[in-house]
């Protein structure tokens, strides 16, 4: 996700979040599906090296540089079942960038207020 969200002169990366509570909130709420499609997205983002870079290596292994460079190889490939893993993870991250007060103050949007968490009630 950190690969997928980086840090920019504009806008703050997804490092810059609370990613770890969102990611045990994220687990807790979302359907069992849900979870197994971003389970299986990374998986497969960090088992595709040796396709993309050709550096038989996991993701988290490479180097800044190589790892961009196998993100964009797999979101750009032609076969859509090779960019859906990655889109799920991309997802899953752009729901925590997207709602970050920094972010949507730097797109011009106000802060989204505070979680009533009571979704599943009403």
């Amino acid at each position: 996700m950190v690969t997928l969200y980086p840090r920019s002169e504009q806008f703050p990366g997804i490092e810059d979040m609370a990613l770890d509570a969102y990611i045990a909130q994220y687990r807790r709420e979302c359907a069992p599906l849900m979870w197994a499609g971003f389970v299986l997205g990374t998986v497969f983002f960090h088992i595709t090296p040796l396709f993309t870079v050709y550096i038989p290596l996991p993701a988290y292994a490479l180097s800044d540089e190589d790892r961009e460079r196998h993100a964009q190889r797999l979101v750009s490939h032609p076969m859509y079942y090779v960019r859906q893993p990655v889109f799920l993870l991309k997802m899953v991250a752009g729901l925590l960038w997207g709602a970050d007060p920094a972010v949507r103050a730097r797109l011009g949007l106000a802060p989204y207020p505070a979680d009533p968490g009571t979704w599943r009630t009403s």
